[in-house]
């Protein structure tokens, strides 16, 4: 009888130990902290991927994302070029209040205002393991620099690859010279070309290769993001990785021969590279942890088209109002080919497979979605202008913004000012011009009062606004003008942030200023 209930006891202390090792690891699985992996295309076109134009089959990887996540079509980076975007999404703030209204030089004394919050310095803050791998163009000396701005770790160059020279130079308009082998050297300047200070590549704050080769450097990026994925199960911790691309900046270095430079053959083959470069990232991610990983793909602006065949396809978002009257209409202006991004979120059993998002979203917005999801708070002592997407990645909403402002950003206006305004179906102008186009043409700055106004319903391409004189445009102007009026109050009121944008030639990283082209020893 003892016997027995001794061998009963042992029985249910066994399930009893079995359930609570269930429950545990239950919990455990439950409660794990998501891996966000946010991956920035530099100057990408809303139609350079084939999930937005039909017949474009350069970006299978991306294209496959799209169909196994969310595919977005009403997407926008915060700006129109590289250092105020960037700021943007790491910050959740508009360049008004960070700070940041255009771009860092090769000899910036400073960065992103060192009061201003990062999102890695907030999930590295919550346990999270941060890493970052590519173009940072915020700031690269002393504490500006990523290693001090919430980093574990960096590898990447400290701004855009045309801003230095090396040794075997992309393909580029104008195509620019090597870099000076010696002092007895002195080539004539070249228009657009860096030639002083050789292109440095950073691992964490010490300058590895100068000038780094820019036809390894993506595959270089795509070993260091793989170790950095398969390396987190031993780490124990969530990781943030942030990448952020060359592509589809020029110079361009695809694997195409030298000789074989024709520039449709370079920009498609550029576009398979950074394809497979994102395809390696989610394979590794889908093999580490496929199910507890979001992976994000965006762009920091539209293309340059003033490179020509070296740059993108803005897709439908021509901009016709702008180019019939010359000038660009891409990156550098509010013209929607200069700020809708091709978008895709990918996360296996969270978010719907072959969904697509048409709500009125910006890379704004990556800020509180990543905190919110990863169990993160932003600093209260400040205000964002991003919204938590949560909702519309897992639920199915469609709920976006009710309106966007989108900043001058280097043609027309005083940078920085919020002189373009997203309601709804509506656009409206208030000063455009002064991009140069391919062929030089920049279109003249004109100031419009009353505004501009377009209807993107039935005029994707921006041509035709509306007539000034008509009730609809009367009444979509009183609504443009409160929401304007209301967020330039909001930033009145807000603690903002002034970078120092003072250049100081010493400030240019250089691994031997001994050197001419500040040269590595042994490097190149």
């Amino acid at each position: 009888m003892e016997m027995a209930m001794g061998l009963t006891l042992l029985l249910l202390s066994g399930a009893l130990l079995s359930g609570m090792l269930y429950y545990v690891t239950y919990q455990h699985r439950c409660l794990r902290k998501p891996n966000f992996i946010i991956i920035l295309a530099d100057d990408i076109g809303w139609g350079d991927l084939g999930m937005n134009v039909a017949g474009k089959g350069h970006t299978p990887h991306l294209d496959l994302m799209g169909l196994e996540g969310m595919r977005f079509t009403d997407f926008h980076s915060p700006a129109s070029t590289c250092s105020p975007s960037r700021a943007a999404i790491l910050t959740g703030r508009h360049g008004l209040r960070n700070g940041v209204t255009h771009n860092f030089a090769v000899g910036s004394v400073g960065g992103l205002p060192l009061n201003e919050t990062t999102i890695a310095q907030v999930l590295k803050a919550t346990g999270y393991y941060t890493a970052m791998i590519g173009k940072w163009h915020l700031g690269h000396n002393g504490p500006f620099h990523p290693s001090h701005r919430g980093f574990d770790y960096y590898l990447g160059i400290p701004y855009s690859n045309d801003m230095g020279c090396t040794d075997s130079p992309g393909f580029d308009l104008p195509s620019c010279a090597p870099c000076e082998q010696s002092m007895l050297m002195h080539r004539q300047k070249h228009g657009g070309c860096y030639s002083k200070v050789a292109l440095p590549l950073f691992e964490n704050l010490s300058i590895v290769e100068q000038p780094l080769n820019l036809w390894t450097l993506a595959e270089r990026y795509k070993q260091t993001a793989i170790n950095i994925i398969r390396s987190s199960r031993e780490r124990g911790q969530p990781f943030l990785l942030y990448v952020a691309l060359s592509h589809m900046h020029v110079p361009l270095s695809p694997d195409v021969p030298h000789e074989r430079g024709d520039p449709g053959l370079v920009y498609a083959a550029s576009l398979r590279e950074m394809d497979n470069l994102v395809g390696a990232i989610k394979n590794a991610s889908d093999d580490n942890d496929k199910d507890n990983t979001l992976i994000w793909f965006t762009g920091d602006n539209g293309p340059w088209t003033q490179k020509c065949e070296f740059s993108g396809s803005v897709g439908p978002f021509l901009g016709r109002w702008q180019t019939d009257r010359g000038g660009g209409s891409a990156k550098r202006t509010t013209w929607e080919g200069g700020h809708r991004v091709p978008t895709v979120a990918y996360w296996p059993g969270k978010i719907p497979e072959n969904t697509t998002s048409r709500a009125l979203l910006s890379g704004l917005d990556i800020f509180p979605t990543v905190l919110s999801l990863g169990g993160a708070e932003a600093p209260s002592h400040r205000h964002y202008d991003g919204m938590d997407m949560t909702d519309v990645l897992l639920h199915g909403s469609e709920t976006g913004h009710k309106s966007l402002c989108h900043p001058n950003s280097g043609a027309a206006g005083q940078i920085g000012d919020l002189q373009t305004v997203r309601l709804g179906q509506y656009k409206a102008f208030y000063i455009t011009g002064a991009a140069e186009a391919c062929g030089e043409g920049t279109g003249k700055q004109e100031v419009h009062d009353p505004p501009l106004i377009f209807d993107l319903c039935d005029d994707e391409e921006e041509s035709t606004p509306l007539d000034s004189s008509s009730e609809e445009y009367a009444a979509i102007l009183e609504q443009v003008q409160r929401e304007r009026d209301a967020l330039l109050l909001d930033i009145a009121k807000d603690r903002v942030s002034l970078a120092d944008y003072a250049v100081d030639p010493s400030a240019a990283p250089c691994c031997d200023p001994s050197h001419v082209a500040c040269r590595c020893k042994g490097g190149g």
